[in-house]
């Protein structure tokens, strides 16, 4: 089995998404404005994540990849592969999580890791996650284009859209149009831990 990351590690990655995404958006000669005017995402939320100050749950990391013409695994990559197989092993999965003590309205509580670290260009996103216990009242509903497939591992998962509840036990699979209002808790205070693929159309 590969290491497991350490929390500075980890720390030091999800920094790097916010240089990532700043890099990318000068390179193209996008000012913050033009950014948000792409996206929908306020000024001030872009410029957090730039900074590292906010740590961007995966639907907005795949509006930023979208709005920036590349595959959301650009900000995980540690190298580009151009081979039709590519291994990520244990120890170099990228775990994506916010900060103790932190949190940010509209921000998602969960953790997650990708699943696929050097290729750019796929299309799908394969995901690691974790699903934390929050009150109905805390849930954040999200949308964004494309599909999404959800394979419960442990725990208990509770999917709701605008007008729809349904809970997952392990084994239980999810398939659904992610243009969709739809937010993803766990229950009974335990976290709930699943694999997610999600596709989306650059």
């Amino acid at each position: 089995m590969g290491q497991e990351k350490s929390t500075d590690t980890a720390t030091a990655k999800e920094l790097q998404i916010g240089s990532k995404v700043r890099e990318l958006r000068e390179k193209k000669l996008y000012t913050l404005q033009d950014l948000s005017t792409k996206t929908g995402f306020p000024k001030t939320l872009l410029s957090d994540i730039e900074r590292g100050d906010f740590i961007p749950p995966v639907a907005t990391l795949l509006k930023l990849a979208k709005s920036l013409n590349v595959g959301m695994a650009y900000f995980f990559e540690e190298m580009d592969i151009d081979e039709k197989i590519s291994i990520t092993r244990r120890g170099e999965r990228v775990r994506i999580k916010r900060r103790p003590h932190h949190h940010e309205e509209g921000e998602v509580d969960y953790i997650y890791e990708s699943l696929e670290t050097k290729r750019s260009d796929k299309h799908m996103e394969p995901l690691f996650v974790e699903f934390q216990p929050v009150d109905t009242s805390d849930m954040v509903f999200v949308n964004h284009e494309g599909e999404e497939f959800l394979y419960v591992l442990d725990g208990t998962v509770e999917f709701r859209t605008d007008d729809r509840t349904e809970i997952l036990e392990p084994g239980d699979a999810l398939y659904f149009d992610s243009d969709i209002n739809h937010s993803l808790r766990s229950l009974n205070g335990k976290t709930a831990k699943a694999v997610v693929a999600v596709w989306s159309k650059v």
